[in-house]
């Protein structure tokens, strides 16, 4: 029985060598899709850095399409910050890239239809509001962050309920709080008949206009602070 035994350690090793080795795959980044567009930020930063105090504007596409926004708000120092397809744990992950070195007096923050869009519920969406405003204040605590409502649409009216309790629980958060603020415009996006007007929406019926930001432009400027404060 010493020769099997014999043989078998001797063979042993080869079967080992010549076993297909099996690698464990590297955890998939879910930021790293942002990667260039916020480097990109970054070295515009870098070339030509934005004053302490403006007005930050950051989220989704709508923030990102929202290229007249200087133009709008002509006596504020405003910076966009949008990056089109982010969700709200996006705009939390790269705050201390694009955010907080600006220092500002105020966010205003678009994000969330995405997030529900992509199966998020709305309370995720919530959680994620709150670690949002959690990071900004730990560093920033004089900070004023304004969050626009999530908007209905008609590309994807089916998400409108979700949409909407979304928006509920983040205004419920809100409401008291110093320093927060609710800029509801999803009721004036909608028409006579309760649905989103048309008129204020491009060609795929989900990002708006130049109609549509007129309206923004209405609704959101109220609440920033004034030019002088």
């Amino acid at each position: 029985m010493r020769f099997p035994l014999l043989w078998l350690c001797l063979l042993l090793p080869l079967f080992v060598a010549v076993a297909p080795q099996v690698r464990a795959e590297a955890p998939v980044d879910p930021f790293a899709k942002w990667e260039k567009e916020i480097a990109a930020f970054e070295q515009k930063d870098r070339q030509s850095p934005p004053p302490k105090g403006g007005i930050v504007f950051v989220g989704s596409s709508s923030i990102r399409k929202w290229t007249t926004l200087a133009e709008d708000f002509p006596h504020r120092v405003v910076i966009n910050r949008g990056f089109g397809g982010s969700q709200l744990i996006d705009s939390v992950h790269f705050a201390d890239r694009i955010v907080i070195p600006y220092e500002p007096r105020m966010i205003v923050l678009y994000a969330g239809t995405n997030d529900i869009h992509a199966g998020k519920s709305p309370e995720q969406v919530f959680a994620d509001f709150q670690s949002f405003v959690e990071k900004i204040h730990a560093k920033l605590p004089k900070t004023e962050i304004a969050y626009i409502s999530n908007a209905g649409n008609p590309a994807r009216w089916a998400d409108v309920e979700k949409v909407k309790t979304a928006n509920s629980l983040i205004e419920k958060y809100i409401e008291g709080k110093p320093g927060l603020k609710f800029i509801d415009v999803f009721p004036r996006m909608l028409g006579t008949d309760g649905l989103p007007r048309p008129e204020i929406f491009g060609p795929d019926r989900l990002h708006m206009n130049a109609e549509g930001y007129k309206l923004w432009t209405e609704i959101v400027g109220p609440y920033l602070p004034s030019p002088d404060k």
